[in-house]
């Protein structure tokens, strides 16, 4: 998809300062986004830019530029940064991070690489409080390293073919599988947390492999008697199996995405967070989820629902 309406805003701010070494990431920072702007300008592309210049804290700085993108009318959400490491001389490269844009972070990592800069890629994140909080698709660009001579040299000569790659990888922007969902209806049951016993004690989950993995869907502790992840969910948290395709959706991509339900009964919908593959087939059910989202729903087991996947924050409905 082409995307006719963004707003760009530059990270950290005049206040809360970011990476410093051979350039500065918030006055680099900056001076990207302006000429973005322009660039994008140049092929028909609407554009906001934002700089916080008010904020005294990173909490403040980071809901500051949220708030910001979130009170506009737009097609997508740019945030631009700059990295840093170590001092060094070699090359470190460019980087673009993303929750569920993959195909739009790699080709415009790629684009910006071709300007001479390692291409270290697209790199899913599920920690980073501007993807999470962002309401429309949302990209962070990591230009290049404040510390790396080789990246500060190549930056230097190439600023303004680097803010036209970006552009242009903007303008021409195809969307992926990720990005265009499934929309399944059928029967829901429930599944996890300490009072299932359908699951074995010790049954894990298919692809979280720890709590430390998504520490927001288990329990503080583990209930007795007890060892495996699935009886240690946490039963109030919205979360969801669905028989996911891993050709489509590979299982390290499924950590933190997202599923919006839908309880054909009641109309009411939630997001559901992906904890695990099923329920099986031979059920009839095209998912099962927890307990405390049934309750929400106002559904019970073997109500219909409309499930929509992979779910970006904000999408249209």
């Amino acid at each position: 998809m082409s995307y006719g309406r963004v707003v760009i805003s530059s990270g950290h701010g005049s206040l809360v300062r970011g990476a410093s070494g051979i350039i500065d990431e918030v006055d680099e920072a900056r001076k990207v986004v302006e000429q973005l702007a322009k660039e994008l300008d140049y092929l028909g592309v609407e554009v906001k830019t934002f700089h916080d210049d008010t904020s005294t804290s990173q909490s403040q700085n980071l809901e500051t530029i949220v708030d910001y993108h979130n009170e506009q009318s737009r097609d997508l959400d740019i945030s631009v940064h700059f990295n840093a490491y170590v001092e060094t001389e070699k090359g470190m490269g460019t980087e673009v991070l993303y929750i569920s844009q993959s195909t739009l972070a790699a080709r415009v990592a790629e684009a910006i690489a071709e300007c001479g800069l390692i291409n270290r890629g697209g790199k899913k994140r599920t920690d980073l409080y501007f993807l999470n909080n962002t309401d429309r698709p949302a990209i962070l660009i990591e230009v290049c390293f404040v510390d790396s001579d080789t990246d500060c040299s190549v930056y230097d000569v190439e600023f303004n073919a680097i803010c036209q790659a970006i552009a242009g990888a903007l303008a021409d922007a195809e969307g992926d599988e990720e990005e265009r969902p499934d929309v399944l209806t059928g029967e829901v049951s429930w599944f996890g947390g300490p009072d299932d016993d359908g699951v074995d004690p010790d049954e894990d989950l298919a692809f979280i492999y720890s709590v430390e993995d998504a520490p927001y869907l288990f329990l503080a502790t583990q209930p007795e008697g007890t060892t495996g992840l699935a009886r240690r969910l946490n039963p109030n948290v919205p979360y969801i199996a669905l028989r996911f395709d891993y050709d489509v959706h590979p299982k390290d991509t499924l950590v933190g995405a997202l599923a919006l339900v839908r309880a054909t009964k009641t109309g009411r919908q939630m997001i559901a967070f992906a904890a695990d593959w099923g329920p099986h087939i031979d059920t009839g059910r095209i998912a099962d989820i927890s307990p405390g989202l049934m309750t929400y729903l106002g559904i019970e087991t073997d109500d219909e629902v409309e499930v929509i996947f992979p779910y970006t924050r904000g999408e249209p409905i």
